[in-house]
């Protein structure tokens, strides 16, 4: 019945109802799919026992089994033994003796125990009838009494105080054991709702793997509906790795042109300025130096007439004029306005628009990319119909609702016949507890004689009084220690044989089941190949799957299941139903894949210099920089503006002619220094200190200096250019097909990963997550938790306790009988006369408790108390009563 009720769990493993209902078109994340946590079973049953204080009672029992039987659990004679159906068990007595040696000791000093009680305490009631063995109602008066009184008290109140802590830890271990008893229809309870649970949510959790497979499908259609900027863009990116450097090239050509224009430009306006400023600056000094050479002319510098001195200045004078000059001459330098115009005319062509649209060319990938593989993502949508379709067939390959539906059948049935036994257990249990009851009551009844005989003899008791003349509340604390002793000789043996037997029975179900279930032991001995069955290495396959040498074990299937992991794992239900096989990428995507090998890309169409673009580069190449001379424009940029200081000419002109005698030629010659002097403030200051000038020779100065970089292997630089521009495009035109295939093998890879992502965990939920095994783990921890917490645990603390409590009855009975003699009312006691006076005494015991004393005949109006013994003095007179007696009183030797 339940072998077909846990097949059925196969076919729900690819069950369910596919539920594509299409979710608002979003772009799902990146990379690895993210399908959720398969919904978890909620299991209610704890199977886990905790026992409260009475954990330390059984802790004690385990510690004292442990000691009686310290041996490992003997798993190769019990298998031995289970193969030969306890066969073996007349050659392997001797292991299971050396084993059982412990338990058997302790059953025979029990069973001892059982058969002499009763014996030696009919021979000790015979010997009381004889009055021996303390029958004799006779007390000998000893000088310590009361210290051994006290003593005797002591040790039996003592034993008493064990053996009801004894009886206390049984009627616990009994209460609790029935306590438990009824906590077993919870934990049944429990354990049937995780089975129906178990059902439910194995087909809540597989429709859930079914529907989650809208999530691998709305990826691939986001991806397909962007295979444009996927794909195409991956293409792009892959081409740019060599296209964007060649067509940066080129707009950095196009940027190299625009600012040789503006230094041609730069260069033009500067040169005007500096010409213009250099070209009035030498014509002021040319007139001031022809005037002074003039004024040098006159007869006052040279004739006979003028002194010496006059005349080698003015030939100084004369000699420095050459020195009266501009130094930078812009004027002799050639304009650059024909490299200008050829510029502007260059220009006029946007290289750089040209250049953009090449980059949009190479951008525009994607949507080539989009429109010449549209049929091909046309028919991979339809596909995605179709394999969703094949997926909601899983459902219906089986007939999951019929097994499941008679597995809960299945499990309701059994349930209500575990119902109908919980009346028979609560019967059983409660003749149980009458039966444990019964025998802690045998225990009590003697300790309750034990502390009345107690309480009474001590409370009743007199020191002054004699044994024979002990009150009545003394006497009946004797007489009830007797009864103890008595009740204690008639239940002893009882309660000894009881015990015995529950200690066999429950330290071995510990040391033989319960222990090697918590060390696994226990699943080694049932894994024991051909143990079950000769012909099945492991039973459970062999039963379940009819192949014995699948790893299948009762370990390996208790161990998954306690770690919660999904029953498909645990039964290697892989042997009957592969979900690899099943579950096949390949067979899922074959048609994809059909499909995505159609795709061709053709990207011959892309364009990334136009020939009008190439022939503005070549035309810069040709635009005449290279005629400029830089040298002579920088040469004269870095001169300065005279030859030579024109205020230090003036100067030295002024100074020169002071040395002169007044005339008109000094007169002439200081009007022509003024004159310099006001030619170096209003012309040189100016173009030494204006912005206007300054501006003008550094923007030459590196208007020159760029051109001259620019020009340098211009024509090289341009062809270079060129010539990748030109390898890029062969890239593009003829061997892009490997990188376009590449590209789009990538493509197929991760739609195709999608579906195997999805079918992948779809077999790993089914491994790890779908239906949970760990109620058939609880119901086995149940039956533990039952049988060894609840049953043995407290079985053998009730025998540890009944079987303590029997034994103190030992000492209870030895203590009881000695001490009874100091309470109980005596017929006779040892007395003492005093030689000199009183030659005998008789003692009597009236009718009515009292004392009377008659001294041969004569009524002795005194009673004397002698203590019960003086070897000084004294000798002992036997006195009876009632009777009367007389006791000569022997002289005293010492």
């Amino acid at each position: 019945m339940w072998k077909p009720a846990v097949l059925l769990l196969l076919w729900g493993l690819t069950s369910g109802e596919l539920q594509q209902e299409m979710e608002s078109r979003r772009r799902p994340p990146p990379g690895k799919l993210d399908f959720g946590c398969v919904p978890a079973g909620v299991y209610e049953t704890l199977a886990h026992y905790e026992p409260g204080p009475i954990g330390i009672l059984f802790q004690m029992v385990h510690a004292f089994l442990c000691v009686v039987q310290p041996n490992p659990f003997p798993q190769d004679l019990v298998v031995k033994l289970a193969k030969d159906k306890f066969g073996a068990i007349q050659t392997e007595y001797q292991k299971a003796i050396y084993y059982e040696i412990g338990f058997l000791v302790c059953a025979a000093l029990g069973l001892l125990f059982t058969v002499l009680m009763p014996i030696v305490g009919l021979f000790f009631c015979m010997c009381r009838c004889c009055d021996n063995c303390g029958g004799e109602m006779h007390q000998r008066q000893r000088k310590n009494a009361d210290c051994q009184r006290g003593l005797l008290g002591t040790l039996l109140f003592s034993t008493s105080l064990v053996i009801t802590m004894g009886l206390l830890c049984a009627y616990t271990a009994n209460q609790n054991l029935s306590s438990q008893v009824k906590n077993i229809r919870r934990l049944v309870n429990s354990n049937m709702r995780d089975l129906h649970a178990f059902t439910n949510d194995t087909t809540m959790q597989i429709d859930y793997l079914i529907s989650q497979y809208a999530t691998a499908k709305n990826k691939v259609i986001y991806d397909l509906d962007n295979i444009g900027p996927l794909l195409g863009g991956r293409i792009r990116d892959e081409l740019s790795e060599e296209v964007n450097p060649a067509l940066d090239s080129v707009l950095n050509m196009a940027g190299t042109m625009r600012e040789t224009k503006e230094a041609l430009e730069s260069a033009n306006v500067s040169l005007q300025i500096l010409q213009e400023a250099t070209g009035k600056l030498n014509f002021n000094l040319s007139l001031v130096r022809t005037s002074i050479s003039r004024t040098l002319s006159d007869p006052g510098c040279h004739d006979e007439e003028s002194d010496a001195t006059t005349a080698q200045l003015c030939r100084n004078i004369f000699r420095s004029l050459s020195q009266l000059q501009i130094s930078a001459n812009f004027t002799l330098l050639p304009s650059v306005h024909p490299q200008l115009e050829r510029m502007n005319y260059l220009l006029k062509t946007d290289l750089s628009t040209i250049v953009q649209q090449g980059y949009s060319s190479l951008n525009n990938t994607t949507n080539t990319v989009t429109e010449q593989t549209r049929s091909a993502v046309e028919g991979v949508r339809g596909l995605l119909d179709v394999i969703g379709s094949n997926v909601s067939i899983l459902s219906k390959a089986f007939p999951l609702q019929r097994y499941l539906s008679n597995f809960t059948v299945f499990i309701s049935h059994t349930h209500a016949k575990i119902e109908d036994l919980y009346p028979e257990i609560d019967q059983m249990d409660f003749y149980r507890w009458i039966g444990c009851i019964t025998l802690c009551c045998m225990v009590v009844l003697v300790l309750a004689f034990n502390y009345l005989g107690l309480l009474c003899g001590t409370l009743g008791y007199d020191k002054h009084a004699s044994p024979t003349t002990r009150g009545c509340i003394s006497n009946m604390g004797g007489t009830m220690l007797m009864a103890g002793v008595g009740f204690s000789f008639i239940f002893s043996w009882v309660l000894m044989g009881v015990v015995t037997v529950i200690f066999l029975a429950g330290g071995n179900m510990e040391k033989l089941i319960c222990e090697p279930f918590h060390t696994k032991e226990l699943f080694k001995v049932v894994d024991t190949p051909y143990l079950v069955n000769p012909a099945w290495k492991n039973f459970i396959p062999g039963y379940m799957y009819h192949d014995s040498e699948l790893d299948l074990t009762a370990e390996s299937l208790y161990s998954n299941c306690k770690e919660n992991r999904g029953i498909y794992l645990a039964m290697r239900m892989d042997k009957v139903f592969n979900i690899s096989s099943f579950l096949n990428t390949t067979t899922f995507t074959k048609d994809v894949v059909a499909q995505l090998d159609g795709v061709k890309i053709d990207l011959r169409g892309i364009i990334l210099l136009e020939a009008e673009g190439r022939q503005n580069l070549l035309n810069f190449s040709e635009v005449g920089l290279s005629e400029i001379n830089y040298a002579d424009y920088l040469e004269e940029v870095n001169k300065g503006i005279t030859v030579m200081d024109v205020l230090s000419f003036a100067s030295e002109l002024e100074s020169q002619t002071d040395l002169m005698p007044r005339s008109p030629l000094q007169t002439a010659l200081k009007g022509h220094a003024g004159t310099l002097r006001q030619i170096h403030s209003q012309q040189i200051i100016s173009m030494k200190q204006a912005t206007k000038y300054v501006r003008a020779r550094s923007a030459l100065n590196q208007s020159m200096r760029f051109l001259e970089r620019t020009a340098s292997d211009l024509p090289n630089k341009v062809l270079a250019v060129l010539s990748a521009v030109d390898a890029a495009q062969y890239l593009i035109s003829q061997n892009a097909t490997h990188l376009i295939n590449q590209e789009t093998g990538r493509y197929k890879t991760t739609i195709i990963g999608y579906f195997h992502q999805y079918i992948e965990w779809v077999k790993t939920s089914l491994v790890m997550d779908i239906a949970p095994c760990k109620p058939f783990s609880n119901m086995v921890d149940t039956v533990e938790i039952i049988t060894c917490s609840f049953v043995v645990d407290s079985m053998n603390t009730f025998w540890m306790g009944l079987g303590c409590s029997t034994l103190f009855l030992l000492p209870s009975i030895i203590l009881g009988i000695k001490l009874a003699k100091y309470y109980r009312r005596m017929d006779t006691e040892d007395v003492y006369d005093d030689i000199g006076t009183i030659p005998m005494k008789t003692m009597e015991i009236g009718s009515n408790g009292y004392h009377s004393e008659r001294l041969q005949g004569i009524p002795n109006p005194m009673m004397s108390s002698i203590p019960a013994f003086d070897t000084m003095n004294r000798e002992p007179a036997l006195v009876l009563a009632p009777e009367r007696c007389f006791t000569f009183i022997r002289p005293d030797d010492t």
